[in-house]
């Protein structure tokens, strides 16, 4: 402990974190702000995977072709974007607008899970340039106690390790949380393209039976 604690200067850790904060919150919105902070949740959760939900999406026709397709209304499905391509389904929208809308929610998602990744990704260009201002603060202080040896080593401590702090945040913090979010976001995307073919097959068979029904 005693050899870690000569690497710890509260200042230089509030010119460097404080700064890096106040540098994303002044070039992010508050939105993505907030998503990037929500985020760090997913971090510890296994890859997207899609295969629970096309099994769902199975369930749910053999439920349609048993006890047609307003059955599905009685459905509780949690994935928002299933919920709603099944919701469309019901209404008897057909298989091209199934596609369609499974791909603008897909694309509205990949957007906010980048817009996420972003925030980090500018945390960690940020947290470098704080280090360097911190560094600049310590020696300006260096420079006006010359006649003290004791203000000196703490405005030396200041200038080093405010460096070292930008470059330890950048490369183990919000570099590696933007690169896990943006790979992420990519498994999510090629995952979720996977539903979209059963979801437009149950639209194409179901929606001519919807059409016939309420023709009769």
């Amino acid at each position: 402990m005693p050899a870690l604690a000569q690497f710890l200067d509260l200042t230089a850790l509030a010119l460097v974190l404080g700064g890096t904060v106040l540098a994303s919150v002044l070039r992010t919105p508050r939105a993505a702000l907030c998503r990037a902070i929500a985020a760090l949740r997913t971090l510890a959760r296994a890859p997207f995977d899609a295969a629970p939900l096309l099994d769902q999406i199975a369930a749910q026709g053999r439920i349609a072709r048993r006890h047609g397709v307003l059955a599905l209304d009685r459905s509780v499905i949690a994935d928002p974007d299933v919920a709603a391509a099944l919701a469309a389904i019901v209404d008897g929208v057909d298989a091209a607008s199934v596609t369609l809308l499974l791909t603008e929610r897909r694309r509205a998602r990949v957007e906010r899970h980048l817009g996420a990744a972003e925030c980090w990704a500018q945390a960690a260009e940020a947290a470098p340039a704080m280090g360097m201002i911190g560094t600049l603060i310590g020696l300006a202080r260096m420079f006006q106690a010359m006649d003290d040896p004791a203000a000196i080593s703490g405005a030396m401590a200041v200038a080093l390790l405010a460096t070292l702090y930008g470059a330890l945040l950048a490369n183990l913090v919000a570099g590696p949380v933007a690169a896990r979010l943006r790979a992420a976001a990519r498994v999510e995307a090629f995952e979720r393209t996977r539903l979209q073919a059963p979801l437009a097959a149950l639209a194409a068979r179901e929606a001519p039976a919807r059409t016939l029904a309420s023709v009769a």
